[in-house]
């Protein structure tokens, strides 16, 4: 028999729905990262993110025990589906669908780490500078375009995976990310912003 570590994300959730709580243990631990990082990124603020969170995981749990989870190979983007789906109705419960407040709580911290540019002393400030002005950029865009440009280049996943992961089209996918970056590049335009790092 397979030791418990050994299974994949599938595997558990077969597991735990046959009754065995260490194999939803494992699963939250392997994904609770990546779905809490995710859902900071879209509402910046920790408590928010922190209750939304654990909606996701009941929700998860819920389905699983409802005999609603049919293995597919992606446990993790249905886990990202149901986390997307619930942090859009805490957005429609705001009726918020307009640009998002930034805070200096955010989860892009790891762009500016200096390990990222090397140099020298003039061109390390003006990549700071900039990816400072990057991140200021991506709080200003609406959600769903910041959501987008977050799943695509942070979690690195394909349009095809951003389209079912948010339930759309992969061309509405495609255009989301264009007018992410069109608006970025518009908002550059209007605060005199240079966003090309120096090598």
């Amino acid at each position: 028999m397979k030791k418990i570590q050994d299974m994949t994300d599938e595997e558990l959730a077969l597991s735990y729905i046959d009754g065995n709580n260490r194999a939803f243990d494992l699963l939250l631990l392997r994904n609770q990262s990546n779905i809490y990082s995710y859902i900071l990124f879209i509402v910046h603020d920790r408590e928010t993110a922190e209750d939304l969170f654990q909606d996701t995981f009941v929700k998860a749990i819920a389905y699983m025990q409802d005999g609603r989870y049919t293995t597919s190979g992606k446990f993790g983007g249905w886990l990202m589906r149901i986390a997307h789906n619930t942090v859009m109705d805490w957005y429609r419960n705001l009726a918020q669908f307009h640009f998002v407040e930034a805070n200096k709580d955010n989860d892009l911290s790891n762009v500016s780490d200096p390990s990222l540019v090397v140099g020298n002393i003039e061109n390390q400030y003006v990549n700071s500078q900039t990816l400072k002005d990057v991140r200021r950029l991506l709080d200003m865009l609406p959600m769903i375009q910041r959501e987008v440009v977050y799943m695509r280049f942070y979690q690195q996943l394909s349009f095809k995976e951003i389209a079912e992961t948010t339930n759309c089209s992969i061309n509405t996918a495609l255009g989301r990310m264009r007018y992410a970056v069109l608006n970025m590049r518009r908002m550059a335009k209007t605060y005199g912003m240079t966003l090309q790092l120096s090598i």
